[in-house]
């Protein structure tokens, strides 16, 4: 049975009590909406820790669109009851007040890393993510924490902000979970018409045209030229970033020398679908 939980105090609670029994404790930071993505982060949490403790809270620091915020899917009772299938012992659901029961003046930045990509188009969105899991690092203070690999760049902030404070936890990288399509699941997902889900996946497709071109030898831009011959099919897609970038420093490429991932995301009207796919040379 999955408890509920909607304040700090009640978390370091159940944490505690966790402690005393010696177990140890895995973090599932989440937005809601939850679908098989999160799934596979919280049955590896299930499987390698005593205590799973899946935080649900829509940070408003890290949107810097309004209307992105108000539009974020918030379906409480339908994710607790997944919680409850998979076997999480707590829902952390905090409102906004008990998170920021005052003006924020203190947040955590990781500089380049969260610079470009998704950092170019959307300022300060990272400098809230980064703030918002460090705040639930300190609250629940687990021996695990459980992030997407879909989320490359977010993957990458956080786990060099991690090692770069010290904090006592381990990231948990969680390979990308796809529809039989091939789109990777998103809780942005649902606001897609059923036209639009019908093209969707095609980002994948522009993914694995790149990486092919890559392994055959091709210079990055001409790898990237074969995206675009996918992509341009459909002109409802308004590409925002499609880059070869290096695995670990995200920055760009030339060549693929060493492993890179294939980045993109892309508008498909009035929903922003991001994706990735790892890339290495032969």
């Amino acid at each position: 049975m999955t408890t509920l939980v909607e304040t700090i105090a009640g978390v370091r609670q159940a944490v505690a009590r966790a402690r005393q029994r010696g177990l140890t404790i895995g973090l599932v930071p989440t937005m809601g909406a939850l679908h098989e993505g999160h799934g596979a982060l919280l049955r590896q949490a299930r499987d390698e820790n005593g205590l799973v403790v899946a935080s649900l809270f829509v940070n408003p620091i890290q949107f810097n669109r309004s209307d992105d915020f108000e539009k974020y899917p918030r379906t409480l009772q339908t994710d607790l009851e997944y919680c409850q299938r998979l076997h999480a012992d707590v829902l952390f659901a905090p409102s906004a007040g008990e998170m920021y029961p005052a003006q924020q003046l203190s947040f955590v930045e990781v500089a380049e890393l969260g610079e470009g990509l998704c950092g170019a188009s959307r300022p300060g969105h990272f400098r809230g993510v980064a703030t918002v899991v460090a705040k639930l690092l300190n609250i629940v203070q687990p021996d695990r924490a459980y992030f997407g690999e879909k989320d490359a760049q977010q993957l990458a902030v956080l786990t060099r902000m991690v090692a770069d404070l010290n904090f006592a936890c381990t990231v948990v990288r969680v390979a990308t979970v796809r529809e039989a399509d091939g789109l990777a699941m998103s809780s942005r997902n649902v606001r897609l018409t059923a036209k639009e889900r019908q093209m969707a996946p095609a980002v994948y497709e522009a993914l694995l045209a790149t990486a092919a071109e890559l392994r055959a030898g091709r210079d990055v831009e001409s790898a990237k030229r074969a995206a675009g011959l996918v992509l341009e099919k459909f002109p409802e897609f308004r590409v925002e970033y499609l880059e070869v970038v290096d695995a670990e420093t995200l920055r760009p490429v030339e060549r693929m020398d060493r492993p890179v991932l294939v980045i993109t995301a892309v508008w498909l009207e009035s929903v922003r679908l991001i994706d990735n796919l790892r890339c290495d040379p032969r």
